[in-house]
């Protein structure tokens, strides 16, 4: 006779199901509203509006965590535990499980805190980088580090913090796993670099030297986004100090900047924002608010935008396409030719300071910069009051060059205005999966590099879409990889891609 007790359950378990789902809809629509003023403060937003930003930010983020952990959520989830779900439903209780048992760890008053703390850290750090002044910034650090380290204690007391901040943004994916990547990163990265600064090879490096002025620049990049395939009718681009994306599968917004010296810096930066839009736009809508309809969380999202603008962005093939559109915008640069472009947007810098300015392979030793820094703020060995010189003193170190001012050196990103410490590895691990993940729809999609000089995007969006964007968060970080390409997650792929482009460019 069966045990009525397991019957019982497994009678509510559907009911359970749809009760949990929909509860975490209302907390996920919460927080795409604050998401909407976010951009919103980052875009549009007077300056004046930060007082009342900050309090309706953290009345936002207060009433989704109070939702998260109620003791409703916690009595369906455990109704669950033992129920007879599908893969997908498993999926689902496995990404919401996860989530509240974090929240719930943290009390309301801090997550209040640390909200209305980033709206006021945001304009800080606006105003310190306009002025190169990190003293002005320290304090809203200062706060930040503590506020975090404090919500890491309360998630796991007995890890490390930087560890448990990491997984806000890499869930699937340990410490020890991401170190050794990053490692395996520096070791082939840093003499590769070293071999190309002692090359006699001179790129086309001046191909785009110049004064290009703001306004033909947006027209150009405009004109890029067309071209890939961004649904203006789901998106819209603007400007902001620092280029970001913000939405979901309904309405996915990007935004860039411009500097009139540079316009390969606002092509390339513009089409990563394509690719974490795109990721965005293709969540299954029927989904959307539930772990089947988000992201897989940061590594797989920025192995998005970095596939869109490094595989695709800076190919010979891609240039061979976009180049007309460029110098129609730009006559003055009628004489270049595809492969001065292809060099000039490859080309390995001698002297750059700026990330989000970076090429391809000095980018990685940014990251390390940043990585390094704040891992040690959170675990209290570096105090914030060091933090611009051991910034400078690691730029001498892995890049050659020290910042002249905080604005172009620790002022630079606006993450630690976010309080987003354990963002930044997830840059170079998407970088990695980026190259698995393109080397595998190569052997699938035919021709797919003539398609690209072809302005043929299809083959390769549907491609993305199917084995990325559509299962949202039903596997894991390997396991999604792994379903894509029939391999583990490693860095061979990024490293056979990066020592074949560059041997050939720099005859290593």
């Amino acid at each position: 006779m069966p045990n009525e007790a397991a019957t019982d359950q497994t009678a509510d378990a559907p009911e359970a199901y749809d009760a949990l789902l929909d509860r975490v809809r209302r907390w996920n629509t919460v927080d795409s509203a604050a998401g909407v003023l976010g951009w919103d403060q980052q875009v549009m937003m007077p300056e004046g509006g930060t007082p009342a930003r900050s309090k309706q930010l953290s009345t936002l983020s207060s009433l989704r965590h109070d939702l998260l952990t109620a003791d409703e959520t916690g009595a369906l989830l455990d109704a669950l535990d033992d129920a007879d779900l599908s893969d997908e439903q498993a999926a689902v209780v496995r990404e919401i499980r996860r989530e509240y048992e974090r929240a719930d760890a943290v009390p309301r008053e801090l997550v209040e805190e640390i909200s209305e703390t980033s709206s006021e850290a945001l304009q800080a750090w606006e105003e310190a980088k306009a002025e190169g002044d990190f003293e002005a910034f320290a304090p809203y650090l200062e706060k930040h580090v503590e506020l975090k380290r404090e919500y890491a204690e309360h998630v796991d007391p007995d890890r490390d913090p930087y560890a448990v901040l990491f997984e806000e943004y890499e869930p699937c994916l340990s410490m020890e796993r991401t170190e050794a990547i990053l490692d395996e990163l520096r070791e082939a990265l840093v003499p590769m670099i070293d071999a190309i600064r002692a090359s006699d090879v001179d790129l086309a490096k001046d191909t785009f030297e110049g004064t290009f002025p703001e306004a033909d620049q947006e027209a150009l990049v405009r004109d890029a986004l067309e071209l890939v395939g961004y649904d203006f009718d789901r998106g819209r681009l603007d400007v902001s100090s620092h280029p970001f994306t913000a939405g979901n599968q309904f309405d996915c917004r990007v935004t860039t900047r411009f500097d009139e010296s540079d316009p390969l810096s606002a092509v390339g930066s513009t089409i990563h924002e394509f690719g974490h839009a795109q990721y965005a736009l293709g969540l299954p809508q029927e989904h959307f608010a539930t772990p089947l309809g988000d992201d897989r969380d940061l590594s797989v999202h920025e192995s998005q935008s970095r596939l869109w603008e490094n595989h695709v962005g800076r190919s010979r093939a891609f240039w061979e396409l976009f180049l007309p559109t460029f110098t129609e915008r730009f006559p003055e640069t009628e004489d270049a030719t595809v492969e001065d472009a292809y060099e000039a947007v490859n080309q390995v810098y001698e002297d750059n300071l700026i990330r989000v300015e970076a090429d391809e392979l000095t980018y990685h030793l940014h990251i390390l910069v940043r990585f390094e820094i704040e891992r040690d703020l959170i675990r209290g060995d570096l105090a914030v009051e060091d933090v611009p010189a051991v910034w400078n003193d690691k730029y001498e170190e892995y890049l050659g060059i020290r910042p002249d001012t905080d604005s172009e050196g620790c002022l630079q990103d606006i993450h630690w205005a976010h309080g987003n410490f354990g963002y930044f590895p997830t840059y170079s691990l998407g970088s990695v999966m980026a190259a698995q993940l393109f080397s595998a729809a190569e052997d699938d999609v035919a021709d797919l590099e003539a398609k690209i000089a072809d302005g043929e995007f299809a083959d390769l969006r549907e491609w993305l879409a199917e084995n990325v964007h559509r299962h949202g968060s039903r596997y894991e970080t390997n396991e999604l990889v792994k379903r894509a390409t029939g391999e583990d997650f490693a860095a061979d792929a990024f490293l056979d891609y990066v020592e074949a482009k560059y041997g050939e460019l720099y005859d290593l």
